[in-house]
């Protein structure tokens, strides 16, 4: 790089040319033009023919930009709100009588294009221009909007970015939304290169041009162009500037235009395109940064570290964790081990053991303890800390890391051995009472193998007789029902007689929904308090359909369930048993106590109700869709863990009776919109939307839509989170004291990723449990469609 001052007449050739100039061009845009995938016409072209302005195809639908043409690939030099979903075929674009440029969608909805200062006279025409700018005319031919102001990935020969604005790379070639990178030109002068969600601290940026000026030296102009000359450049006064790369191609015949991209894989690069005569096309890349891929932060995601030189990167597992999806290794990595026995341990270094690699550097995480010691006892530093995920030696110190671990890379020049913790148990590890001579050895062996197998003829006996006992019982009951039951039918099987005499005669209502009324009851034998549910829309078809639906719902097991016990099926009455909750519900305690639970413990029910959600959609025998997720269906144990209940009873509904979840007051704010469109598509997905509703009532403590609020944006809260998460004032959503406002951030663009109109767009719950416990990056959630029926 060369900083050099540039005689003024140099500078003439090299400097842009702003667009705010009168054009005379031959190929105005005339008010009421339009543009349709499905028209004749479908862009507009600039008089050269080199650059088109209109749709383009993206994903399975059509989005507006401007492109190069006549290349093997559309080249995509800029693209019109860029994160907003492709519409179809059937929408328009038009330039109004009253000088708007709205995109008009398929559903008849008008977005606007552009953003024109309200001070500014209506547009009288537009222009796609030879230089790759599209631009708004008033009647004076002066410029009221240009896209060389709005850059999106790219800038063109003769344009600028200046002072505090920046590049976004596209999510990838085919996929022009905001990506994982920018590309800033600070206001200190320096051009610096972070990855998207980073706090843009000197650690996160992974190259600059050291172009920084020292705070006591003005700057009058700090812009970083693109001349037509194909000269990147960064220039801080009228004739400092400081070259970064100089295109050299010699071939002057035909048309060159260079541009300048931040790529979806975060790297920087200057390209030509030469253009001929016989309409022939080639691109070349000039100059690129870094030239190293691996430098790239964040190229490989959470817990996970890039090897290869060069453009020959991949991205690799530390040991310890698998990738979260092997065909996308942006999302990084999770520890294939759980913490939780580690802090339950007396002696957590008994439980694993730690590996190493050479050469590795965590360039994205600042150590929590940092103490000098030999090599040999550095993994030891680790075992001992539950929250110790890794730790480093260099320079004769041992460096503990936390999860998760940043920006990992190996660097041949670093002299680092970095330990990793891994869930094992070694010979090494084998307590010194084992160790001693062979006949000791043995002799204890003998002892402890003679004890297992006496206890486990002792257990199969009693438990032998106890089958029998309860086969026997069963049957009995099986008979006097008239229902034949399966020998491998594992629920009790209760009278209704018994249950009503449980029940006081079903005296103590606990609650109430669309699948029946709940009541508590005391078993006679042994005194356990029990849950009754008294099932009144069950299906008709047969009592042995129905015990097979609850066989089903009885094999799941989570402690973030809640139990099935048994069950009664005497003809048309039809009763569940479960467990009884003692601290009632989570809108009993998020909405009705006079002081809710602190942050901390919000935060811990919300990922006890995803893990249950995960068991009923991935871990379980079959996956279970719940369909009724609310503050009403989770219960609250004696040690106040939150269980999910009414899962499975979905398929027990009769067919005309789903509309009862619809029409129940206060019901359908947690219903996914395709429920609300008697979409037949319902998915896990159903159940994703309805956890993000209840996980944004959790943080809030208030409900999902509530009309005693100060102002009318505060009705419907999925509403007012985004306006706040938008607005930059998440504390409005909160009045804890003791709020930690990064956790705060991050729940909350999960709740919004969740509550998505489109179902593809809301994360799984594997997924939202790594970003709730902040495992895996969380990208800026789109502004989700809201339309709930309020009863």
């Amino acid at each position: 790089m060369a900083s050099i001052p540039i005689p003024p007449l140099l500078l003439l050739f090299l400097l842009p040319v702003h667009a705010n100039a009168q054009q005379n061009q031959s190929n105005l845009i005339l008010l009421g033009s339009s543009l349709s995938p499905n028209a004749n016409r479908t862009s507009w072209l600039s008089p050269s023919g080199l650059f088109a302005f209109g749709f383009y195809p993206q994903d399975d639908g059509f989005a507006i930009g401007i492109w190069l043409v006549n290349q093997t690939e559309k080249t995509i030099i800029w693209t019109a709100n860029r994160d907003d979903p492709p519409v179809s075929s059937n929408a328009t674009l038009n330039l109004t009588i009253d000088g708007k440029l709205l995109l008009r969608t398929e559903q008849g909805r008008e977005l606007s294009i552009i953003d024109v200062n309200q001070d500014d006279r209506p547009a009288t025409s537009a222009a796609m221009l030879d230089s790759g700018n599209f631009v708004l005319y008033r009647n004076d031919s002066y410029v009221i909007w240009d896209s060389f102001d709005f850059p999106t990935d790219t800038i063109l020969g003769g344009q600028n970015l200046c002072g505090g604005n920046h590049l976004v790379s596209s999510m990838s070639i085919s996929d022009h939304s905001s990506g994982h990178y920018s590309f800033k030109m600070q206001k200190d002068g320096n051009l610096v290169a972070y990855p998207v969600n980073s706090s843009n601290n000197p650690m996160d940026a992974y190259w600059a041009s050291a172009t920084d000026y020292p705070y006591w030296s003005p700057l009058e102009r700090e812009c970083f162009n693109l001349s037509h000359l194909g000269v990147l450049f960064v220039q801080l006064n009228k004739s400092q500037i400081h070259i970064l790369a100089n295109s050299s191609y010699p071939d002057k015949n035909g048309t060159t235009i260079y541009r300048a991209t931040l790529d979806a894989d975060g790297i920087f690069r200057l390209y030509l395109h030469h253009f001929k005569s016989d309409n022939s096309s080639s691109m070349l890349m000039e100059w690129n940064a870094p030239s190293d891929q691996c430098a790239v932060k964040g190229f490989c995601g959470l817990n996970s570290y890039c090897s290869g030189m060069g453009s020959k990167a991949d991205c690799n597992c530390y040991p310890g964790f698998d990738f979260i999806n092997t065909s996308n290794k942006f999302l990084g990595c999770y520890h294939n081990f759980s913490e939780d026995d580690c802090r339950l341990s007396k002696d957590p270094a008994m439980l694993y053991s730690v590996t190493s690699l050479e050469n590795i550097v965590l360039g994205g995480n600042y150590p929590y303890s940092v103490k000098p010691m030999k090599k040999e006892n550095c993994g030891q530093f680790c075992l001992e800390d539950c929250n110790c995920a890794a730790v480093s030696y260099t320079d004769f110190n041992c460096r503990k890391y936390k999860l998760p671990l940043r920006y990992g890379r190996i660097n041949a020049n670093k002299s680092t051995t970095t330990f990793f913790k891994l869930k094992a148990i070694h010979s090494t590890q084998i307590p010194e009472l084992f160790i001693g001579s062979k006949r000791s050895l043995i002799l204890i062996l003998s002892v402890v193998l003679g004890t297992v197998s006496f206890l486990c003829l002792v257990l199969a006996t009693s438990s032998f007789f106890v089958y029998r006992q309860k086969l026997v019982r069963y049957r009995k009951l099986s008979e006097n029902v008239n229902l034949g039951l399966a020998e491998e039918f594992t629920l009790r099987l209760f009278s209704y007689n018994e249950l009503e005499s449980a029940t006081d005669g079903f005296k103590e209502e606990l609650g109430r929904g669309s699948y029946g009324v709940v009541y508590k009851g005391i078993i006679s034998s042994g005194g356990k308090t029990i849950a009754v549910k008294r099932l009144e829309e069950a299906v008709e078809e047969g009592e042995r359909e129905f015990q097979a639906e609850i066989t089903a719902i009885a094999r799941t097991h989570h402690k973030n369930l809640v139990r099935v016990l048994g069950f009664c099926v005497e003809g048309s009455r039809k009763l569940l048993v479960y467990e009884y909750m003692n601290n009632g519900s989570l809108a009993d305690l998020i909405f009705k106590a006079e002081r809710p639970p602190i942050w901390k413990e919000r935060i811990r029910i919300a990922l006890d109700v995803a893990r249950g959600l995960l068991y009923l959609h991935e871990e379980g025998e079959v996956c279970i869709i719940h369909c009724n997720i609310k503050p009403q269906n989770i219960l609250m144990d004696d040690n106040w863990t939150a269980k999910i209940s009414d899962f499975g009873f979905a398929k027990l509904l009769i067919p005309n009776q789903s509309r009862a979840i619809t029409d129940a007051k206060g019901r359908s704010a947690y219903l996914a919109p395709e429920w609300e469109k008697n979409s037949v598509n319902i998915s896990v997905k159903t159940d994703i939307y309805s956890f993000g509703v209840v996980l944004l009532e959790i943080v809030c403590c208030r409900r999902s839509i509530e009309v005693n609020v100060s102002t009318a944006d505060e009705i419907i809260l999925t509403d007012w989170v985004y306006n706040c998460f938008a607005a930059g004032e998440l504390g409005k959503l909160v009045e804890d004291e003791n709020v930690d406002f990064r956790k705060l951030e991050r729940t909350v663009k999960v709740g919004l990723w969740c509550v998505q109109e489109d179902p593809a767009l809301r994360p799984s719950i594997k997924n939202i449990i790594l970003m709730l416990e902040g495992k895996i990056d969380i990208p800026i959630p789109p502004s989700p469609i809201f339309y709930i029926a309020v009863s």
